[in-house]
């Protein structure tokens, strides 16, 4: 997912355009003279630069967020409400042009890109909801005469830091909550494809949204590192990898603001005896090469038990030779991977697992792609027989190669998802209630699917798992998300009776 660590070179020498900062309602160079390189993944060829922020431009931006958070946290509800209706309208209006940018800088198909977009609306349309959401509760006469309520009010000054993967749904997932509750958001999107966050800033500003509201800083490791630490962001919400889950969440924690950062994940697909195996197929396949894996709710490992495994993994390799790798502007099924170092990494798990015993039944390496010869292309793997002792296994490989694990039966499968430092999304296939109640139950995973293969809940829910793939109380949007970028206050009130007085200095009673 997002990285911050490590910023790839540039080799080519193609004049490009330069990708500025938004902040206070505009572009912005910053002071910084550093910039990384926006590939087309499809082309393989830098297509433009981005700046990345010193620290100094970070505390810039952050200085412009404070003074906006100062004001907009009087806006009105209707006033926040009206912004959040109108936003939500443009982005519908122009969903497709949102699109190319996520298909020119990360390589999904277009299909795909608008599917992305469409899980993002439902936040804004969660987040024009929000009267009712953030209203606070009120219990009269606790005592004679006196009554306690609650007032949910803004943190302030917000960061949220965003991965490669989902640069228009994941900054939609947090941005919109934030805001509608009335804080102002500084957005550190990925370098990798940045385009879209400032496209979503200035839709917002043409929403109404009041300058300095809403600010995108682009950068790297200086970048993140500045907003942990900077002394006026109360907040950060992070999506990204386990390591820098963990790192967001100790370095924001230690510097005392609220933290929730999902991490990564190891999907597992439990597939019984009973399950429909063409249903069953058809989602291992969606599910494991949409986007071309590059999802943390991918499924990248089926659990088949033994008697149906040979029949299921003929089911998947017809369906995988169906499959178009290419441009995603030509109707393909599935595009390239975000960088050509990303597409390396993924593919030397392909050998991983050879070297460790594993059947590789269809090697992505080897697919044919309608595209440059130059694109970041790796077509769709399917491995069979995976150890679970081969890192190809253990680790989040993040492109489309799809594991199957052999397994005895239900319990054998439990035990190795519930083994696993991961806990984000799981699914079971079968037609048998009982065991889909007991499994529900007993996974340790925090997002589950029925006979449904990636389980992303819709925005009224929240979105979050468990043990290695959530650093953090909160999970994201829904009414965590609320819950999160709000503080409540508990109001103890008497309006005295004028007859009423006397002094007692006992302990405060009801009475």
């Amino acid at each position: 997912m997002t990285d911050t660590t490590a910023i790839e070179t540039d080799t080519s020498e193609r004049a490009v355009d330069t990708l500025d900062h938004w902040v206070g309602g505009a572009s912005w160079a910053g002071d910084s003279d550093r910039t990384a390189p926006v590939y087309d993944p499809a082309r393989g060829v830098v297509q433009r630069r981005v700046r990345l922020a010193s620290a100094a431009d970070v505390d810039a931006a952050v200085s412009d967020a404070r003074t906006a958070a100062e004001s907009w946290r009087d806006a009105s509800i209707a006033k926040r409400q009206g912004v959040m209706f109108a936003f939500r309208e443009l982005v519908n209006a122009r969903r497709e042009e949102l699109a190319a940018i996520l298909t020119s800088e990360h390589g999904k198909v277009t299909s795909d890109a608008l599917g992305e977009i469409a899980r993002g609306i439902e936040v804004v349309e969660l987040a024009c909801g929000m009267a009712t959401i953030t209203k606070g509760a009120y219990s009269e006469n606790v005592s004679t005469g006196v009554d306690v309520y609650s007032l949910r009010q803004p943190l302030g000054v917000v960061a949220i830091i965003s991965p490669f993967n989902f640069p228009a749904m994941v900054p939609l997932w947090f941005f919109p909550v934030a805001i509608a509750a009335g804080n102002a958001v500084v957005l550190k999107p990925s370098e990798k494809d940045p385009s879209a966050a400032n496209w979503l800033a200035a839709v917002m500003k043409e929403a109404g949204l009041p300058d300095g509201v809403l600010n995108v800083v682009h950068g790297d490791k200086e970048a993140v590192d500045a907003l942990l630490e900077h002394p006026d962001v109360r907040a950060v919400s992070f999506v990204g990898s386990t390591p820098i889950a963990k790192y967001i969440f100790e370095t924001a924690s230690a510097h005392g603001k609220r933290v929730q950062a999902l991490g990564g994940a190891k999907n597992h697909m439990l597939v019984l005896p009973d399950a429909d195996l063409d249903l069953a197929a058809d989602a291992a396949v969606n599910a494991g090469f949409g986007s071309a894996g590059e999802r943390c709710m991918a499924i990248s490992v089926v659990l088949a038990v033994d008697s149906i495994a040979d029949r299921f993994i003929e089911k998947v390799s017809e369906r995988m030779a169906t499959l178009r790798t290419g441009d995603g502007t030509r109707g393909c099924d599935m595009g390239p991977l975000i960088t050509g170092v990303h597409r390396d990494k993924v593919a030397g798990y392909i050998d991983i697992a050879a070297a460790d015993g594993a059947d590789v039944v269809r090697d992505g390496r080897d697919a044919p792609f309608d595209g440059d010869p130059d694109g970041f292309w790796l077509g769709p793997t399917l491995i069979d027989r995976m150890p679970t002792t081969s890192a190809a296994y253990r680790d989040e490989i993040f492109g489309p190669v799809l594991s199957v694990v052999r397994v005895s039966g239900y319990e054998d499968a439990l035990a190795i998802i519930n083994g696993s430092p991961y806990g984000n999304g799981t699914a079971i296939f079968t037609n048998d209630g009982g065991a889909a109640r007991r499994f529900q139950r007993e996974v340790q995973v925090g997002m589950i699917g029925i006979n449904v293969p990636i389980p992303v809940p819709v925005a009224y829910h929240s979105f979050g798992g468990w043990k290695d793939s959530l650093f953090g109380a909160s999970k994201a949007y829904g009414e965590h998300g609320f819950d999160f970028f709000t503080q409540e206050k508990a109001v103890t009130s008497r309006w005295l009776d004028p007859s009423h007085g006397g002094l007692n200095l006992g302990f405060p009673q009801h009475e």
